[in-house]
């Protein structure tokens, strides 16, 4: 069951062949929904697609217009596969050119280390027209939002700096609150009992994960929702049902 709140909502694009492909183990995913769910934004989707120009352009016409937020990750770097940022221009229909403001961090980020500001390193200071830069404190190359749109970079280490830079400036919702109880039973035997307790509670989300640990198996049964005193009712219910 999926708790339905009057939440902000939140799309993810992975955007990169090499997420597809195996090589790369995306971990971006897993912190975002973590960090949305601590301000009460309610991640709904997320997707994985490679880095075809077409492909990015409908996922973020699509996904931008069904929720309040689109957060991407992935190619913004200096390579010629790195597109997102055109795509994003593209699908939202605005010019993108190098911009002054973008050109000066890096010109500043490369010259204290006595690297050149080449021309693929340039690349990364592309923004569209009336986007809103996003501070990249390790690398220094910016991520940028439009309108809806959050784009960010792959390496994780980025992509978490710049998401913990950008978060506090979105407006939130009601956090998530979650308990757990560990039930030494099998999923079929504690069914019953969930989807009564689904039926009186309807506004909590009530999870089942069955485990095998050191030759005991049994269900973890995970209830979530934004109103802790009635997540520990349901708790306390369930518990009552499974001992009588």
């Amino acid at each position: 069951m999926t708790e339905r709140t009057s939440n902000p909502t939140a799309a993810m694009l992975v955007i990169g062949d090499e997420i597809l492909s195996g090589r790369t183990r995306d971990s971006n995913m897993n912190h975002l929904a973590r960090e949305l769910t601590l301000r009460g934004i309610d991640l709904r989707e997320a997707r994985v697609i490679s880095d075809d120009h077409d492909a990015i352009v409908a996922a973020v016409r699509e996904l931008s217009a069904a929720h309040d937020h689109l957060f991407t990750s992935g190619g913004i770097g200096p390579t010629h596969d790195d597109i997102t940022a055109e795509a994003v221009a593209a699908a939202m229909e605005t010019p993108i050119g190098v911009r002054d403001d973008a050109r000066a961090i890096l010109a500043a980020h490369y010259e204290a280390r006595g690297v050149e500001l080449n021309a693929a390193r340039l690349r990364m200071a592309r923004i569209p027209d009336g986007a809103t830069l996003i501070d990249n404190p390790v690398s220094a190359a910016p991520g940028f939002s439009l309108r809806n749109v959050h784009v960010m970079a792959g390496v994780p280490r980025i992509f978490e700096a710049m998401l913990a830079g950008i978060l506090p400036t979105i407006p939130g919702g009601r956090p998530v609150l979650s308990q757990s109880l560990r039930v030494e039973r099998g999923e079929g035997d504690v069914a019953e009992p969930l989807s009564e307790l689904a039926r009186a509670h309807p506004t909590l989300a009530i999870g089942s994960y069955p485990f095998t640990e050191n030759g005991v198996s049994g269900t973890n049964v995970v209830i979530r929702g934004g109103d802790g005193a009635e997540i520990e009712a349901a708790l306390v219910q369930l518990s009552g049902w499974l001992e009588a």
